[in-house]
């Protein structure tokens, strides 16, 4: 699950997609549309489960913080899910966590041993592989890289915080300063796509305008980059991954994001010059990541019948 949508796939033995079920999240009855969503892309009731949300998860599957998707906040779905799915393997966890384990095992960060997954959609989540396990934390609550303080004085972020890195680096920040210049008379190509009102400029009239060679819309997109940047050098100064993997639906800008973002990261890590530059990879999977992810941790570590997670 995502902010907005919910993807279902269904997976053989070794982890291939074999079938998808993609639709809008419908309302507050998250239980009833994941149960049914998994019935339909599996056939039938399926074998085991996994399933990612945009949220802090506990030990029993309850979803207990998540700022893009508050209505959710509260529902016991690792327990509903196993009423409504009787004997069927249950493993729940954070969306971009999953992601990072489906690039992990079967996609861009495939054998690295350390990975570092971010997430860039609406807000920007992640996920952190160590010795080619997936690190989830004491609370369950590892990846939340969206939630460093940036900036201390800076816009308020759905979780509470001020100056989170998400309000700069991510979709929802590339639409906003989108929106700001184009009330300033400026991105006069993104405006054009948007229908001629600044205040219906999105991220996604950015990157169509940037992939267009748009001078302005380039700006954007290298000033998102250089935001970008400075929060994987934190995580590479962390973490010392031998590979970070940048996913979710921004990355879908291809090349106009990417190639600013690893010219501003060159030289922000420390001791980079005497270091190699971690490589920054897009990710394999798209927007399967999460579900693929999910799929494969439910298939790998839950027992039969309750909630693994």
């Amino acid at each position: 699950m995502g902010g907005t949508k919910l993807l279902a796939v269904r997976l053989d033995a070794d982890g291939t997609v074999v079938d998808t079920v993609k639709e809008p999240i419908r309302g507050a009855d998250l239980v009833d549309q994941v149960s049914r969503a998994a019935i339909a892309v599996a056939g039938g009731v399926p074998g085991s489960v996994g399933i990612g949300v945009p949220a802090l998860v506990s030990s029993d599957g309850t979803i207990l913080f998540a700022p893009n998707l508050q209505s959710s906040i509260g529902t016991r779905l690792g327990e509903l899910v196993s009423q409504r799915l009787e004997g069927t393997r249950l493993w729940i966890g954070n969306d971009a966590t999953c992601a990072a384990w489906g690039e992990y095992a079967a996609g861009a960060g495939k054998g690295s041993g350390e990975m570092v997954m971010v997430s860039f959609g609406t807000g920007i989540g992640g996920g952190v592989v160590i010795d080619g396990k997936l690190f989830e934390g004491v609370n369950r609550a590892a990846g939340e890289f969206g939630h460093m303080v940036v900036k201390v004085d800076g816009p308020l972020c759905p979780c509470g915080n001020r100056g989170c890195w998400e309000r700069f680096a991510s979709g929802g920040a590339l639409g906003d300063m989108a929106r700001e210049a184009a009330r300033a008379g400026l991105a006069r190509r993104v405006v054009e796509l948007a229908g001629g009102n600044p205040d219906d400029v999105t991220g996604e009239h950015v990157t169509m305008a940037a992939a267009g060679g748009d001078p302005e819309a380039l700006e954007l997109m290298a000033r998102l980059g250089r935001f970008v940047a400075i929060g994987i050098a934190n995580l590479v100064n962390i973490f010392d991954p031998r590979v970070v993997v940048l996913g979710g639906g921004l990355i879908k800008a291809g090349e106009v994001l990417m190639a600013p973002v690893r010219a501003s990261l060159d030289g922000l890590a420390m001791g980079a010059r005497v270091r190699p530059q971690v490589p920054v990879l897009p990710a394999m999977l798209g927007e399967r990541s999460g579900a693929v992810g999910a799929g494969l941790m439910a298939m790998s570590v839950s027992p039969k019948g309750g909630v693994a997670t």
